[in-house]
């Protein structure tokens, strides 16, 4: 069996649950969340999961995630890109290339931040939404294919 390891964006408190993504063997991307007893929760990503998680990188809101699965520059960069090739809508295609290209230049976390939201299509805050979600998987109200499994960090 292949395991893929997650990588993580942030914490919801110290010690608390961490949150992040991890790619799935069919090209599309999970949304992974591990409670504080290592418990860990997976289901496929929606594309504006994967967003907040790019903009809670970003941001300072999150507390640091496990050093060891802590996601990186290119990590993010790679998730936005891969978001904006898988994309059909054109506005929003070009959007995402605008957010890669801001990623990828290294442009100023808020320069990033701004282009991300404009991505968005929910009006829920990207943390909101992480926490809503990430609440959802561990309580284990998320969609039938979600899987679960122990993290190896904790």
């Amino acid at each position: 069996m292949v395991e893929v390891v997650a990588c993580a964006v942030g914490r919801f408190g110290d010690g608390g649950p961490w949150v992040g993504f991890a790619p799935t063997l069919d090209d599309t991307y999970a949304l992974v969340t591990v409670g504080a007893d290592g418990d860990a929760r997976s289901v496929r990503a929606e594309a504006d999961d994967l967003i907040a998680l790019a903009i809670a990188y970003f941001l300072d809101d999150l507390a640091e995630p496990p050093e060891e699965l802590a996601a990186t520059h290119g990590d993010i960069g790679a998730l936005v890109r891969h978001l904006a090739e898988l994309e059909g809508e054109p506005d929003r295609r070009r959007r995402l290339g605008e957010a890669v290209d801001a990623v990828d230049d290294g442009l100023a976390a808020d320069v990033v931040v701004g282009r991300l939201s404009l991505c968005l299509e929910g009006g829920e805050e990207p943390v909101a939404r992480l926490a809503r979600r990430s609440a959802e998987l561990l309580a284990g109200e998320d969609e039938p294919h979600a899987s679960r499994g122990r993290s190896s960090s904790e």
